[in-house]
Order: C-alpha cells, then structure tokens, then sequence
C-alpha cells in the first residue's frame, strides 16, 4: 500500500486482520475480462487459497465459480458462508451494495465485512454500514493489501 492510498484510505476495521481471519469472498462486479482489475484480484485471491464468489448480473461463470446476479440472488448456504464483500463497482452503487449486505447480516446472522476497491468510497455507504454495525474498509486494494502483509505462512 502507498503512502498516499494508507493517508486516503477509509477504514472501521484492520485490512490485514481481515484477509488474515477470513477466506471466503464475494466479489461484487466481478469481470470475465481477463484484462480488469475486477477479474485479476479475484483470481489471485483464489490463487491465495480464498474462496471466491463472483457477483455479476452478466456472467454464468467467473474463474470457473457459478456467478450470481447480485448478493440476494445467492443460495441461502452460499450466503451463509460469506464473510467479506469486495466491491469492483462505481462509487455511486455502492450504498445499493451497502443494502444488500444489510439485508444478508438481518437474514442470515452473518456481519460480513464491506471491503470497497482502492478508489471507492462513498459517505451515504459509510452511514448504511456504520448505522447497521457493519465493519468496512474503502479506498484500498485487497491484493495490494495482502501482497504487502507479512503472513508468516499463517495464511
């Protein structure tokens, strides 16, 4: 991570305890261009041993994984199993996001982690998540995070 991502960099919880404590991902706005960034951070994720779950409304299939609409769209036992949210979508989308994690934490039980890609942030997002208890980190590239973590082999 810069300097200048870490000073802009919006957080209510540690980056690095995040990828350290959970491995299975939604990724919302995942792409099948091999050439995006929305494709080529889900993939090294999964090379990393986290369990992707590609979000796209467009796609059947994403890095081999069955791909879903959106967020509520995913089985019951899928969402039940999701324990970070990283978004790959417009700033301005993000508070819709920030409402479907809601909605998943009031069916399910499970606080997922919001985590925006490195340019995203949003004020109405923070004030969904933060109303609804729900930890978030914007402005911050996932594989930039955790190509920087020192893990120690305990990843």
């Amino acid at each position: 991570m810069s300097s200048s991502e870490k000073a802009t960099q919006t957080t209510t919880v540690s980056p690095r305890e995040v990828l350290k404590n959970h491995k299975v991902i939604a990724v919302v706005g995942a792409s099948k261009n091999p050439e995006k960034d929305a494709h080529t951070v889900p993939l090294y994720l999964k090379q990393q041993g986290y369990k992707i779950i590609p979000i796209n409304p467009t796609a059947d299939r994403i890095l081999g994984e069955k791909a879903y609409p959106n967020l509520l769209d995913l089985p019951g036992v899928l969402a039940k199993q999701i324990e970070v949210v990283d978004v790959f979508r417009p700033s301005e989308e993000l508070p819709k996001v920030a409402r479907e994690v809601v909605e998943i934490k009031r069916l399910y039980g499970r606080t997922l982690v919001f985590w925006a890609q490195l340019g995203l942030e949003n004020e109405e997002a923070k004030r969904i998540l933060n109303e609804n208890k729900i930890p978030y980190v914007m402005n911050a590239c996932i594989r930039t995070v955790h190509k920087l973590g020192n893990w120690d082999g305990d990843i």
